[in-house]
């Protein structure tokens, strides 16, 4: 009697093709990298979902639950069976009792389930297309997900066809198992059980001893009894059999559902924001110190672009902090387009229009543009002063110190921070959050160590614990924005600053005593006028010539300065302080210093007589500095080209008198191909991604329009895909001839077939490219696909053939032989059971 043929299994992509529009676009939400570029079909969209680069980029993304829910369904999907019995579904109850589930735990893995199905990399091999897990009938993960899960999931080692364990109709139940364990182990040799204990929960690998006669002894008892395999020479692993049956039929010790609670310390509110408010003030007074310096002296730009360190050291040095918070300080001016390279030659770091405007806004307005920047930038200064891959030190502001990851890493340490309110998680204890939150995309401890400085310095955080100011950087971000408004964010700072004060308490002994947050024009009179000492709850500064002159300098008069001082102090000026101001002011500008790039001088006065007042030389900016003696604001070489041209002979003489003898002058452009290029202003600094939203999903379009974009390409995919599934119908002509193999040459949709004819164990028509260049096609079973090859099974010559993925041409669906009724008038002879797939 003819057995019935088992019903036919749905493959991935029927699965993704069953979804629903709204399903589908959650998948791409969930993952926007399938969306770009857009694909043609849905089955391109299966095949580029279960493709390795989509599939390492979506699981670097899960947390340590959702990676033992994917390791428990490999390997509860993998347990093998009887070849008479039916393979044991997985289900979530399964599931629920192999990760050791508490009952309070239940609902957290549930949800990981739906994120992981909603994902594609978990589907249900059943006819549900429910996104609810407790529906789905037999879970498995995607195809190719294996490979990228490692070769020991959960720990555990290949399963042993042959395991002695392995005797129920349908796989060893847990307590089958262990009993049948246990009554091997009953004659086992001392050590035996302590080499089974020691790889139990992975790694499955282990070292043959070779010295240890009782641990020799006891690894060839359990070789023998297929309760270790040999790997190689020296090398043996445990057996997944084994080790279910020694965890009591767990694929984990306990359920990872929730992220560590580090041990750390707990503050007050108000010392947390009484801190960040200290902070965001110097940070902003340092930035703007750093302006006033380079707009008088800008440092040069180094050949390989970047700031030298001798100009990080001055910087330092005149901001009186340590070198990394003045690299900090630099490469936050550069990110928020207060300073740039200017691409001139010799180039330098200049003062744009755009730091000269922030100068003039309130001091919170100023901390959010910098705070807004800050969370947008790529930037690492932790980096500089190390050494790269070519041994070349890292300079503070090159072009090179951008990394497109900082700032979902930077959303991820503010995030961890506002999961503990009051915490002061330090670096250590960061880590260990995030290594839960991404076992597989585990950040460098440096770069952790060193936005939490920055945090610090910046007044995001306080004494460790996150800030008002911190929280407003996590709120949503505005579609087409990329980072938080800084609306909020002025907000933030305007509620933990303390209330300005316009008093000055000047003392006899030439000092003054601000008791509070200065107002901006006490700021400003003092920064000219004044140095600081102290500072702290209170401002202490000293009245010096050499402060003095600062502020006569700014154009201030000593009537003027004095009665400024007079307005913000509560008692009459201290004598000593009136006469210093006006003794300094006595003595300055006896010398006067301007600025002149060339000059023209004549024994005869009247030769220079109407020149400074003639129209068609006033592009030259003459002036008079002597009777005989001219000076222009433009080079030697054009003052005398515009005087031969007014006809005036004249001669170019150097410093010494002597003549010097001219040349036709040159325009000249250094090349920049192949250089140092100035850095983009628009751009500088700044990532794709902002903090919010969009860094974490990795899209740079905000969410809303990403949506609306999918929700238009999911019907499409649908209508194109129906049109390609649509086969036309066959001739008359033609209805003798074997049916056409269906299939595909694209690569991504080619492996992707082969990874769906592995997971069903089906043959393919394989068609590859020969070393000559010929096409050569035949039926295979395709095995294992990693590594860039595949490892198939050839039935026509029981035997087994790797072919690299570059040499696949096509992959087509294995068409069994048609069959032929022959009768008198037919010459036609049977079909070979292999019709269909040639052997060209």
């Amino acid at each position: 009697m003819a057995s019935t043929p088992p019903a036919p299994r749905r493959t991935f992509p029927e699965a993704l093709r069953s979804r629903s529009d709204e399903q589908l676009v959650a998948l791409l939400m969930q993952r926007p990298d399938l969306a770009t570029p857009s694909p043609s079909t849905l089955r391109s969209l299966a095949a580029r979902a279960t493709s390795r680069t989509s599939l390492d980029r979506a699981v670097a993304r899960l947390d340590a639950l959702e990676l033992q829910v994917l390791d428990s369904v490999l390997v509860l999907g993998d347990q093998p069976s009887a070849p008479a019995a039916p393979r044991a579904p997985v289900t979530i109850d399964r599931l629920l009792t192999a990760l050791a589930t508490e009952p309070a735990d239940a609902p957290l893995v549930r949800a990981a389930v739906a994120h992981l199905l909603e994902g594609a990399l978990l589907w249900d091999r059943g006819t549900s297309d429910s996104s609810d897990p407790s529906a789905a009938t037999d879970l498995a993960v995607a195809p190719g997900l294996s490979e990228v899960l490692g070769p020991y999931p959960a720990g555990l080692g290949p399963a042993d066809p042959s395991s002695p364990l392995d005797h129920a109709p349908s796989g060893p139940s847990p307590v089958d198992a262990a009993t049948a364990l246990e009554a091997l182990l009953t004659d086992a040799p001392p050590g035996a059980r302590s080499i089974l204990d020691a790889l139990t929960w992975g790694p499955p690998v282990g070292v043959a001893p070779r010295a240890d006669p009782v641990g020799r002894e006891a690894t060839t008892w359990l070789l023998r009894h297929r309760l270790l395999l040999a790997s190689d020479e020296r090398h043996v692993v445990l057996p997944r059999e084994v080790a279910l049956a020694l965890r009591g039929g767990r694929t984990h010790a306990s359920t990872a559902a929730h992220p560590p609670q580090p041990d750390a310390p707990h503050f007050a509110e108000d010392t947390i924001t009484a801190e960040a408010a200290r902070a965001a003030q110097d940070v902003v007074r340092l930035v703007a110190h750093l302006l006033a310096l380079w707009q008088a002296s800008p440092p040069s730009v180094l050949r390989a672009g970047g700031l030298g360190v001798r100009d990080l050291r001055r910087l330092a040095t005149t901001l009186e902090v340590d070198e990394p918070t003045a690299a900090f300080v630099a490469e936050l001016a550069l990110a928020t387009g207060l300073v740039v390279d200017d691409g001139e030659d010799p180039p330098s770091f200049t003062v744009t229009l755009a730091g000269e405007d922030w100068l003039d806004l309130p001091l919170a307005s100023r901390w959010a543009a910098l705070a807004a920047a800050w969370a947008a930038s790529g930037r690492t200064p932790w980096t500089i002063g190390s050494r790269d891959e070519r041994g070349t030190l890292r300079a503070a502001l090159e072009p090179d110190l951008s990394r497109p990851w900082v700032p979902r890493l930077r959303f991820d340490l503010l995030s961890a921070l506002a999961d503990r309110p009051g915490q002061a998680l330090g670096p250590a204890d960061l880590l260990e959050v995030l290594r839960w939150g991404s076992p597989r995309a585990t950040p460098p401890a440096q770069a952790v160590k060193g936005l939490v400085r920055e945090a610090a310095l910046l007044g995001v955080t306080g004494v460790g614990a996150l800030a008002p100011t911190g929280r407003a950087l996590l709120l949503p971000v505005p579609d087409g924005a990329v980072s938080a408004p800084e609306t909020a964010l002025v907000h933030a700072l305007e509620s933990v600053l303390p209330p300005e004060v316009d008093e000055l308490l000047v003392q006899g002994d030439l000092t003054g005593i601000v008791p509070g947050r200065p107002s901006g024009a006490l700021e400003r009179l003092l920064e000219d006028a004044a140095d600081v000492e102290s500072r702290g709850a209170a401002i202490t500064v000293r009245f010096t010539p050499e402060s003095l002159t600062r502020a006569f300098d700014a154009g201030r008069s000593a009537e003027d300065l004095l009665t400024e001082l007079a307005a913000h102090s509560r008692t009459p000026l201290p004598q000593p302080l009136d006469y210093l101001v006006r003794d300094t002011a006595r003595r300055h500008g006896r010398l006067r210093v301007g600025t002149a790039s060339s000059y023209v001088r004549a024994e005869d006065p009247a030769l220079l007589t109407g020149l400074v007042e003639d129209p068609a030389l006033r592009h030259l900016a003459l002036f008079r500095v002597a009777p005989t003696v001219l000076a222009a604001l433009v080079p030697a070489a054009t003052l005398q080209a515009a005087l031969r041209d007014r006809g005036l002979a004249s001669m170019v003489e150097g410093p010494d008198g002597r003549v010097v003898r001219t040349e036709r002058v040159r325009s000249t452009v250094r090349s920049r191909v192949g250089g140092r290029r100035p850095l983009d202003t628009a751009t500088r600094g700044r990532s794709a991604v902002g903090p919010g939203t969009a860094a974490r999903d990795g899209a740079a379009l905000d969410t809303t329009a990403r949506r609306e974009r999918y929700a238009e390409l999911v019907p499409r995919l649908r209508a194109a895909d129906d049109a390609a599934l649509a086969a036309p119908p066959a001739s008359a002509s033609r209805e003798a001839a074997p049916p056409v193999p269906r299939g595909t040459t694209e690569p991504p949709a080619a492996l992707g077939l082969l990874r769906d004819a592995i997971d069903a164990g089906d043959h393919v028509v394989l068609e590859t490219i020969d070393p000559t260049g010929q096409p050569t096609r035949r039926r295979v079973k395709p095995l294992v696909l990693e590594g860039g090859r595949l490892r198939a099974l050839d039935p026509a010559r029981d035997a087994e053939l790797t072919v690299a993925v570059h040499r696949i041409a096509g992959v087509f669906t294995d068409v069994p032989a048609p069959t032929v009724v022959q009768d008198d008038t037919s010459d036609v002879a049977p079909t070979d059971a292999s019709a269909g797939a040639p052997n060209d």
